[in-house]
């Protein structure tokens, strides 16, 4: 990024860091060497997203992180409408939902197919010589159902508590810092702040929120391993006679558990974002104690299931499997909700400009099912293959099962997922149509971009059209989420109504059914269930790689540009928010030096650098942002974040920052598929684009290009002369400063040179 492999670290850490050349390290000292010359400062932020292997461990929180992502895309309706608060709650509520399914899956797994099932058939037992202690036919302590089950809830536990762990390591490590302050009196107050979102003094510090959910989450997770336990104990316990002891403790804990669901989903609805300043309260003791009292009547359960009962076994699923159902139902139901309450807010925010939002504000419901989409497909998947391998390959749910299997819901959620492809496969049908439609009508254009006097090339221009228009289906991302959002809400309302009226998987559902109905579930449930369990093991794979692999972590870490930008506002146990240490560390850099120097800036942004740079300009006090120009490039500022958080990146935020800033300009091209076009006008009548540039550069074989330039897409903006044109011209404009103008640089690039989505973590400032 700096262009001289002899660099040095002004200031930082090995997190994230700035620097400058080596002959730089002084500049300030050495005012007159920089007469009218910039002074290149790079922030790099790899290790946010990409560091170190712990990172292929996030692969197994996308549900989470997508949950997180629904809840910043509320429509741009007024802050103080009433909706807003509804809307967040919803959110926090379906990612509450998340964290029990997760425990419920572990549950599903650890208690109902190993404890409950498999461990009290002796057919499934055998050869299964780690399990043998836990057989009725051993005779052994261990071998009562309950106490099975109380010594196999420590795996669902160890999961909560790994989640847990996770989420405060990097709590600590993430949310932790600080703004730079606005003391007043100093150049970095300002008495009457602009209310944008973005520029509000503690928007990058969620350290409070994060420790409310956490808390919460926690406790909801170790609720839920109760819940399995006490359902499956209130079976073996009667009302009266031997057992009256154990029900009545039974019923005492059940009010317990109940007691702490109804605290755990009052933190819920009163935790709110405070974003006009840091919240450096501390929670009460009543939330930092949930997690801890959740554990203790844990504890009591388990003895209460260890109990002796004389008689009791164990038989067919584990009491409580249709909890499944009613958790995709409660789902379904706070999506709905969602969509409503989405709806009101954008008629609340009715603007001529709102064509440009996608799916017309339905954007967060509609990730929001994909979220529970995930999180279904995973736990299933898990569910289905463990079943698949405890069985020895018979199929679990038949007759000639050793154990009946995971709750039939799961199958009949299976056997959607074919349909679901079929969907996506029609769509990207389409979508290679209109490529090649695009490609047509495009193609005639591409000569007239160069000098006529080229000799034509029909193959060139093709390749060149046909990368404009699969840049273009960019654009076209709204169409596809909409489609598989509706056919999904379908599909998994038909999956719960199959597996409520039948209670038998859709094999054994439809015998009764014509031959055609018949082949066709059969086919569907045993395809479902080998994608379910392909999916499961491929992101395995994925996150084992990413370990290994440092290249390979950092393509995934492009996934956590966009998704770990936000704040952890809905999920606490998403992967954590690198922007809420990285604005800080440019702001506070871009503050002190500005004020300790009386310099002036230009700050410029490649991709999701460009983001960070927007966003740590936001920041500033009036008095900076006034002596700061923006250059971004390949930026999806408006593309990707204006349509999809129009709340926070619309047309009103962007025209404020551009207002309050000296200057902006932005570049971009057709064949990136990734950055587009600001979309805005100065007042005097200058756009802020500078565009759409030439790519390539040249058509054919020249003197100056005696081999065929390369089309560059999405990356190397600073290839192009206009680059370079543009930088000196926000430069002059700001004026003479002392001593010498830095130009910091938040720019993205994947190393080996090819074009990448976002920034691959190395940015800088």
């Amino acid at each position: 990024m700096l262009g001289d492999p002899r660099v040095q670290l002004i200031t930082g850490d090995d997190t994230a860091a700035c620097y400058r050349r080596t002959e730089d390290a002084d500049a300030e000292e050495r005012p007159g060497d920089y007469r009218g010359e910039p002074v290149r400062e790079a922030y790099c932020w790899s290790n946010l997203t990409s560091g170190n292997g712990a990172r292929a461990l996030w692969l197994i929180l996308v549900p989470f992180m997508v949950a997180n992502l629904a809840h910043w895309m509320r429509p741009a309706a007024p802050p103080d409408h009433r909706a807003q608060r509804i809307y967040d709650l919803l959110v926090r509520m379906l990612a509450l939902s998340l964290t029990v399914l997760l425990a419920a899956a572990a549950c599903e797994v650890a208690l109902d197919l190993t404890a409950w099932q498999c461990a009290g058939t002796p057919v499934c037992v055998a050869g299964k010589s780690w399990l043998g202690f836990l057989s009725p036919d051993n005779g052994g302590w261990w071998s009562a159902p309950g106490r099975r089950l109380a010594l196999a809830s420590v795996v669902p536990l160890l999961v909560i508590g790994f989640l847990w762990w996770l989420s405060h390591r990097t709590w600590s490590a993430y949310e932790s810092a600080s703004p730079p302050p606005r003391v007043p009196g100093s150049s970095r107050y300002t008495p009457d702040a602009e209310r944008t979102a973005l520029s509000l003094e503690g928007f990058w510090y969620g350290r409070r929120l994060v420790a409310r959910l956490r808390a919460a989450h926690t406790t909801a997770g170790v609720l839920t391993i109760a819940a399995v336990l006490l359902a499956a104990g209130a079976k073996a316990d009667g009302t009266g006679g031997h057992y009256s002891v154990l029900a009545v403790t039974g019923r005492a804990l059940t009010a317990l558990v109940i007691l702490l669901a109804a605290a755990t989903l009052v933190v819920v609805w009163r935790t709110a974002r405070s974003e006009a300043a840091p919240d450096e309260e501390t929670d009460r003791l009543v939330v930092r104690a949930l997690p801890y009292a959740a554990l203790v009547v844990l504890g009591l359960i388990a003895v209460h299931s260890a109990w002796a009962r004389p008689g009791s076994h164990s038989y067919g699923p584990l009491p409580g499997a249709a909890a499944f159902g009613g958790i995709a139902v409660f789902q379904g139901v706070l999506v709905l909700a969602l969509a409503v309450t989405a709806w009101v807010l954008q008629r609340a925010a009715a603007r001529d400009d709102d064509a440009r939002t996608a799916l017309r504000g339905m954007g967060g419901p509609a990730v929001a099912l994909l979220a529970c989409a995930v999180g279904g497909v995973l736990s299933g998947g898990v569910a289905q293959r463990f079943a698949d391998w405890m069985d020895g390959g018979a199929t679990p749910g038949q007759a000639h099962a050793p154990v009946p299997g995971p709750p039939v819901l799961l199958s009949w959620q299976a056997s959607a997922i074919p349909a679901l492809l079929v969907v996506c496969v029609v769509v990207a049908v389409l979508a290679a149509v209109r490529v090649l439609i695009v490609r047509r009508r495009v193609a005639a254009d591409v000569p007239g971009l160069y000098d006529p006097r080229e000799r034509p090339d029909h193959r060139r221009t093709r390749a060149i059209a046909g990368t404009i228009a699969r840049a273009g289906l960019t654009d076209a991302a709204p169409v596809l989420v909409a489609a598989t959002s509706a056919v999904t809400l379908v599909l998994g309302a038909g999956a719960v109504a199959g597996a409520w009226l039948t209670d038998r998987a859709p094999g054994r559902a439809t015998e009764g059914a014509p031959p055609v109905v018949h082949a066709a579930a059969e086919t569907a449930e045993s395809l479902g269930s080998w994608l379910m369990s392909a999916g499961v093991i491929l992101l395995l794979a994925m996150g084992r790689r990413a370990y290994r692999d440092h290249s390979a972590r950092r393509t995934i870490g492009i996934l956590w540009d966009v998704g770990t930008f936000w704040p952890r506002a809905a999920h606490p146990f998403a992967p954590p928010c690198y922007a809420e240490r990285a604005v800080p560390d440019l702001t506070w850099r871009m503050a002190t030096w500005t004020e300790r120097f009386d310099g002036r800036l230009v700050i410029s942004g490649h991709s999701q650098g460009s983001v960070l740079a927007a966003a740590a300009v936001w920041q500033l006090d009036l008095v900076t942002r006034s002596r700061v120009a923006l250059l971004t490039y390949g930026s999806p500022l408006e593309r990707l974040y204006g349509r999809w958080f129009p709340a926070f990146f619309g047309p009103p935020a962007l025209t404020g920052l551009h207002r309050e800033m000296d200057d902006w300009r932005n570049l971009w091209r057709f064949t990136d598929p990734i950055g587009g076009p600001i979309r805005l006008t100065c007042e005097d009548g200058r756009r802020v684009d500078q565009g759409p540039l030439r790519d390539p550069l040249a058509f054919g074989r020249t003197l100056q290009n005696p081999l065929p330039a390369q089309i560059l897409g999405h990356g190397d903006y600073q290839a192009d002369p206009v680059f370079d044109t543009v930088r000196a011209e926000l430069i002059a404009r700001l004026g003479p400063g002392l001593p010498g103008m830095p130009e910091q640089r938040p720019a993205g690039g994947h190393p080996d040179g090819l074009p990448t989505q976002g920034s691959s973590g190395r940015s800088s400032a």
